[in-house]
């Protein structure tokens, strides 16, 4: 712990004992050990953000691989919505001339 060996933090409860007194150091270590819980508590949540923050980003740059693989180099998904909208309705209409349909997209 912040690489305090035990001689030291012996060292360091005699010291509080002596200057502050037999009744004020449980207090002062109940106090400390909330400090404490709450600090880890904190540090843990704001380790979570970081870490959906960076798999949110991945999930995105795989994303966009995935779309440059799709539809080309040329065309790219999601900028004005009329690549991917025009090989969806063009996907479609196979698909529907394959299968015989004669509904119209």
């Amino acid at each position: 712990m912040f690489g305090i060996g035990g001689t030291e933090l012996l060292v360091i409860l005699v010291i509080a004992l002596i200057v502050l007194g037999p009744k004020s150091v449980p207090q002062l270590a109940r106090t400390l050990g909330k400090a404490m819980g709450e600090f880890r508590k904190v540090s843990t949540e704001f380790q979570r953000t970081l870490n959906t923050e960076i798999e949110l980003d991945e999930h995105e740059k795989r994303k966009k691989e995935a779309e440059k693989e799709l539809f080309g180099n040329k065309e790219t998904a999601g900028v004005d919505g009329t690549a991917a909208s025009t090989t969806q309705k063009t996907a479609a209409t196979s698909t529907e001339k394959a299968a015989g349909g004669t509904e119209k997209a």
